[in-house]
């Protein structure tokens, strides 16, 4: 069934196309009969064939509100503003009888001022993704209305004292109102284009072009308005306003709800310097030539108007800086000074921070663009759950806060149990389907403390013991203290060491058996701690698991092994390196980053290996699968580490894609003192021979052991017994002295 609503799916897109390129082609035979016939006048056939563009137009209007299901306001108030105009250009049509151009207000004129509010509503609908930003967005596009108002007022007061006594007073006001309305359909447009939280849609150039020609065809019909006909080229900057209106609206539904976009558009005071310009050159005219009065007055309440903002710029700017640009939420400094108050109050309180798992993988994996729009929604979920009184701010990356005021401990755990189930539906991002989950940490006032500073360092102690735990949320106590500080000490100091590049590889060789030579050496980190000196992994790994920075950490390793590696290849050395990865590298965009690499690097892809735990692999095999065989089918080796030490081993050891199989040390070092281990070991070694993989021993640390591996056919092994971890500089001497050159080292070219 699956296969089959796929299916479905793509034959409607396929056939949704269909009215696009039927609007295009008819747009580009009636530009081309209008270019090669008469350029003032047109006959019938292009009369109907604009006709016809108008119609495919709504026709993929129609297709683009049945894709959405109804589901986005803006496309379908912006395909019955279309659908509205068209009609009437319908209606006048047929009510000619033979005229050249109707000479009074007819029922057409109804669907064309309706053509108008429906276009504001589908642009008004972006207002509510502003989140608090609305109303300076109105200011600025009652500002441009009526600076457009006044250059009309100056435009059209010779054709309105020129119509007034040959024609209908209301005549003439349909007329006027057209480019005013026109004119402000523009200025909504270049505000929601300036504002920094909305995207129009990657078509949004169609919309401004339909617009204008819109206003450009209702400006050059009230300037000739005694000579218009049916036909000429005016008709075409409407018709072909609304084929741009329509294809914007198509480009909206096909790229999926309107993400927050990033510096794309237009300047954010465009809109404002060009309304304030056009006031300014009026009131400059009208002090060289007459205007009609109208139009002065209006430009002098356009420059009142636009000069509003300035009176309450310094309140805008306390309200930017406390509000997060994603979300509309308060950010730190706004949580900080609303807690102030808060606190001050000594009711009972709880203070949670909130951090979603594994956000980076969706930045990795899918782009900022949509980790952004995650935000965004996940930050919804949360109000969802919360009261009106309650504090919602989002502290930045993937961390947010919530501060619940006049509840007890029952509450506030209450409280984090429903936010946690907030995130158990997937969320939906274009055509992804997200599942998220988050780690809370709950600090109470008065009882934790009633210092700002204080309560938030324990809340985010608790909810580092939340993350550590995967408990979902954690209360905090006074036995987190000693061990959650020191924790936080550490990643606080391990995030530095990342940007710092306080890390450093050591490399220890693995020994064939067979012959003794040395072919590849594995890779380990270590970290040039600033005050501790040099730690082993050991020491900061499982804190980097825990917070989420091994894809970080990983993807450095994995750049210096392979420059390295690089190194020793250009040398001449014909050695392979072997990585450690982290079971949350597993990715969909791993092979992708690695033989980008390996290219960057003009690496031979048999120079790397990667080892990956077993019970890293255990925890999703048909997802590491098909990334490790992508992997190894384009010639990276994978290693199985750590063997033996997780479940269901056998099970899928057939299934995986591996070169090598890497016995965990635990085996190793009992093998003298226990017949059983090394029974076992030997059986594991027969079995890894009978799936065509190598096994590598590792602990080895003493030469009864060494001649046991032997003796039951290891292929490889490495451990203190032949060297410790040794740094770049000296791992060509070491396998120099303990090799033969011949099997070691291959001369260069």
């Amino acid at each position: 069934m699956l296969a089959e609503a796929h299916g479905e799916r793509t034959a409607w897109r396929s056939m949704s196309r269909i009215p696009v390129i039927a609007a295009v082609t008819a747009s580009i035979l009636y530009i081309a009969g209008l270019l090669l016939g008469d350029l003032v006048r047109f006959d019938v056939v292009g009369v109907w064939l604009g006709t016809t563009v108008e119609l495919s137009a709504v026709a993929v209007c129609v297709c683009a509100v049945l894709r959405t299901r109804l589901s986005q306001w803006q496309v379908v108030f912006g395909a019955a503003a279309v659908t509205v105009r068209a009609a009437g250009d319908v209606f006048y049509l047929a009510a000619l009888d033979g005229q050249q151009a109707l000479t009074d207000v007819s029922a057409a004129d109804i669907a064309y001022c309706a053509f108008y509010p429906l276009m504001l509503g589908a642009l008004a609908v972006s207002l509510r993704k502003l989140k608090g930003m609305t109303w300076p967005l109105l200011l600025d596009s009652l500002v441009g209305a009526m600076a457009a108002a006044a250059v009309m007022a100056m435009v059209l007061a010779p054709v309105l004292r020129a119509e007034v006594s040959g024609g209908t007073a209301l005549g003439v006001v349909v007329i006027v109102i057209y480019p005013l309305l026109d004119l402000l359909l523009i200025t909504a447009a270049g505000g929601l284009l300036a504002s920094r939280g909305i995207d129009l849609g990657s078509r949004w150039l169609l919309l401004v072009a339909g617009l204008t020609l819109f206003a450009a065809a209702d400006i050059a019909f009230a300037l000739g308005m005694r000579d218009y006909a049916v036909g000429s080229m005016i008709d075409a900057g409407w018709i072909l306003g609304l084929v741009g209106i329509a294809l914007w609206l198509d480009g909206v539904t096909r790229t999926g709800t309107p993400l927050r976009r990033r510096d794309r558009g237009l300047p954010a005071a465009t809109a404002l310097m060009l309304s304030t310009g056009s006031a300014v050159a009026v009131l400059i005219i009208g002090c060289q030539v007459p205007i009609a009065p109208v139009a002065q007055i209006l430009a002098a309440l356009t420059l009142l108007l636009a000069a509003v903002p300035l009176l309450f710029r310094n309140r805008m700017l306390v309200t930017l800086a406390t509000t997060d640009e994603l979300t509309g939420l308060p950010n730190r400094r706004g949580l900080v000074q609303d807690l102030r108050g808060r606190l001050g109050r000594r009711r009972p309180g709880a203070l949670f921070f909130l951090d979603l798992d594994r956000f980076k993988d969706v930045n990795d994996a899918l782009g900022h663009e949509v980790g952004d729009a995650l935000l965004v929604q996940v930050s919804e979920r949360f109000a969802g759950a919360l009261r009106q009184e309650d504090l919602l701010a989002r502290l930045g990356g993937d961390e947010f806060a919530v501060f619940l005021d006049g509840l007890s401990r029952e509450d506030a755990l209450k409280v984090a149990r429903r936010l946690e189930a907030k995130l158990t539906e997937p969320i939906r991002i274009g055509t992804a389907a997200l599942t998220i989950s988050v780690s809370i940490g709950i600090a109470l006032t008065p009882e934790n403390g009633t210092d700002i500073t204080l309560l938030m360092r324990k809340a985010d102690i608790a909810m580092f013991r939340a993350k550590s735990t995967r408990s979902g949320h954690h209360l905090y106590s006074s036995m987190d203290d000693d061990g959650g500080a020191r924790k936080l000490r550490t990643l606080e100091e391990l995030r530095t060491a990342l940007v710092e590049g306080q890390f450093e590889l050591h490399y220890q060789p693995k020994v064939h058996l067979a012959d003794d030579a040395v072919t590849s050496v594995e890779a380990l980190v270590r970290w040039n701690h600033p005050v501790l000196g040099q730690l082993p992994p050991t020491s900061f790994l499982p804190i980097a698991e825990e917070a989420g920075l091994m894809p970080q950490l990983s993807t450095l390793v994995l750049e210096a092994a392979v420059d390295q590696a690089s190194r020793w290849h250009a040398d001449g050395m014909a050695i392979s390196v072997a990585v450690n990865l982290s079971g949350s590298c597993i990715q969909q965009y791993l092979p992708r980053q690695v033989l980008t690499l390996l290219e960057q690097h003009d690496l031979p892809p048999d120079c790397l290996m990667l080892e990956i735990t077993e019970d890293m692999l255990m925890a999703d095999p048909a997802h590491a699968a098909k990334i490790l065989a992508r992997l190894r089918t384009a010639g990276i080796q994978i290693s199985i580490d750590d063997f033996g030490t997780g479940y269901s081993s056998l099970a899928y050891l057939r299934d995986l894609p591996a070169d090598e199989l890497k016995l965990d040390r635990s085996f190793i070092t009992v093998m003298r003192t226990d017949p059983r281990a090394s029974g076992l070991v030997g059986s594991i070694i027969v079995l890894a021979h009978s799936l065509d993989l190598r096994v590598v021993a590792e602990g080895v640390d003493n030469e009864e052991t060494l001649m046991e591996l032997r003796a039951l056919g290891c292929d490889v092994a490495q451990g203190f017994h032949f060297a410790k971890p040794l740094p770049a500089a000296e791992v060509a001497p070491w396998i120099t002295r303990h090799a033969p050159m011949s099997t070691a080292l291959s001369a260069a070219g």
